[in-house]
């Protein structure tokens, strides 16, 4: 079963979906793997890509550039299992999409998400990005960049997304260590407040 707090209600703008209407069902996910990144350093591309991407430290340019917050903080504080999908304990934080950045192709320059992590005045703080791809735009092949296959298919992942726009991603912590690893989804380094009125807790499925 799924919990959110009181007001949680808000989703992806409906225009995502038309663009996007994918099949609902999802397939088996390759798992995940990687080392803690305290013991890996990053490679130079992925060096390259935060170098790119610095200037999202400030989420008003991010909002400037065609980024929209998603609102809600999204924590999995004892871990999920949604389908194919397995997180580790952890959050992923506040998701800022960009539509104008999804096509057929991966940008290690442009992702389709900036992930922020709230801090304990309200400031967001960038912790990573997240290469996104719907399968309908994939046609049919996972995509893969950095080295790495995003992970999926999957279902979207309400509250932030119509459950209904199937998609491969990839989280990549560019700015915030994971002790799972930088490809991992979740991240324990990353917190959400639990009596803050916009954080969705995912419980344990199945």
């Amino acid at each position: 079963m799924r919990r959110s707090v009181s007001k949680m209600s808000y989703v992806v703008p409906a225009l995502l979906l038309a663009l996007f209407t994918v099949p609902s069902a999802a397939q088996a996910q390759a798992k995940q793997a990687g080392a803690p990144m305290a013991a890996v350093k990053l490679s130079p591309e992925l060096t390259a890509a935060r170098a790119a991407l610095e200037k999202y430290q400030d989420p008003i340019v991010a909002i400037r550039d065609g980024f929209f917050s998603t609102v809600a903080c999204i924590d999995f504080p004892h871990g999920a299992v949604d389908g194919p999908m397995t997180y580790p304990p952890g959050a992923m934080g506040v998701h800022f999409l960009n539509t104008a950045n999804i096509g057929p192709q991966l940008d290690p320059a442009k992702p389709q998400v900036l992930i922020y992590e709230p801090g304990a005045t309200g400031k967001l703080k960038l912790v990573a990005a997240e290469w996104f791809m719907p399968t309908q735009v994939a046609g049919g092949k996972a995509p893969a960049i950095f080295g790495q296959t995003l992970y999926g298919p999957m279902a979207g992942h309400a509250p932030i997304m119509p459950a209904e726009l199937t998609h491969y991603d990839l989280h990549v912590w560019l700015w915030k260590d994971n002790p799972k690893g930088v490809f991992t989804s979740t991240n324990a380094a990353v917190k959400c407040d639990p009596k803050a009125p916009y954080t969705h807790a995912e419980g344990m499925h199945h």
